[in-house]
């Protein structure tokens, strides 16, 4: 079968797409989530109109997928690895082995936070170890915090938050070198900078961090954290693999108001695009997508 509209990951730029499409009532839409996703790291959104106390990514993605299937949109689990494009339609297959075929085809893969593999960490991420500064920076406001991160990022990342609280430490936990100049910043905006790693995130049962252990033996008391460590993974395989064009930071070029790629029918949405990574923004951008993939459904259907 031949979708009107496949889209390649079901986090929130997707979702929204999904539910846009699925209020048109006239499209066959498949969603194929491979069930990863940073949202799934997001404990609590407290950004997003309407959830003053807060939502999970999994629970907002919960109900966005069923949102969606009253609509009458299909989902399928499944990793999509490889995609081509020929006589207007796009192939793409699923490491399950399965083929999926589509005349349009939005993809909204996203990124991968890279952070590494610390005893402690997972449990604090999204409740008091945070990722983003634009959508978290208001939970750290007067408490002691600790970033943890790697050579520049992780510096530029505690100077971006260091007017939320004066009680600052960043951890250059991977030892990547720090030019004298940003250095020199951190020591004027008193952020105490240690270069040495971490060997694990001391939490308490309720997720909160309580400290950072390192290498040393010493004990960095905490009761926020940030993690900075650059070099974010995008997912932009498919894209390259389709044709599109690609900016030098990996993520996908679309056009600003219908986000569609160089590549015609392609569109992408969510933290593939160059903009600011926010779940807010990744829910305007599947909406736009949805909705300039009906206008072109509609014309392949004239």
């Amino acid at each position: 079968m031949i979708h009107d509209c496949i889209i390649v990951g079901g986090g929130i730029a997707g979702l929204q797409a999904a539910i846009q499409l699925g209020r048109y009532s006239e499209h066959k839409v498949l969603v194929i989530d491979s069930g990863e996703g940073r949202s799934n790291l997001c404990r609590s959104y407290h950004n997003i109109l309407g959830f003053p106390d807060g939502i999970s990514g999994e629970e907002l993605r919960k109900r966005g997928v069923q949102h969606a299937k009253a609509y009458g949109i299909s989902f399928i689990h499944d990793r999509i690895s490889r995609a081509h494009k020929k006589e207007g339609v796009f192939t793409l297959t699923g490491d399950s082995g399965a083929m999926y075929e589509s005349r349009t085809l939005l993809l909204a893969t996203g990124l991968t936070d890279r952070h590494p593999e610390l005893p402690g960490l997972k449990n604090t991420l999204g409740i008091s170890v945070y990722v983003c500064p634009d959508c978290d920076g208001y939970e750290i406001k007067n408490k002691k915090t600790i970033i943890m991160g790697s050579g520049t990022a992780g510096a530029n990342m505690a100077r971006i938050l260091s007017s939320r609280t004066p009680e600052m430490v960043y951890i250059n936990h991977e030892q990547t070198e720090v030019p004298s100049e940003i250095l020199q910043k951190l020591k004027d905006k008193k952020i105490e900078y240690i270069n040495e790693p971490i060997e694990k995130v001391q939490e308490q049962e309720d997720g909160m961090i309580s400290a950072v252990i390192l290498n040393s033996g010493r004990v960095v008391e905490a009761e926020r954290g940030f993690i900075a460590f650059g070099n974010n993974p995008v997912h932009s395989e498919l894209a390259e693999q389709l044709g599109a064009e690609i900016a030098d930071n990996k993520h996908v070029v679309a056009d600003a108001r219908s986000r569609m790629t160089s590549v015609e029918n392609l569109w992408i949405a969510g933290d593939l695009g160059i903009h600011s990574e926010q779940a807010a923004v990744a829910m305007g951008d599947g909406v736009l997508s949805g909705i300039w993939i009906n206008k072109a459904l509609h014309k392949m259907k004239k």
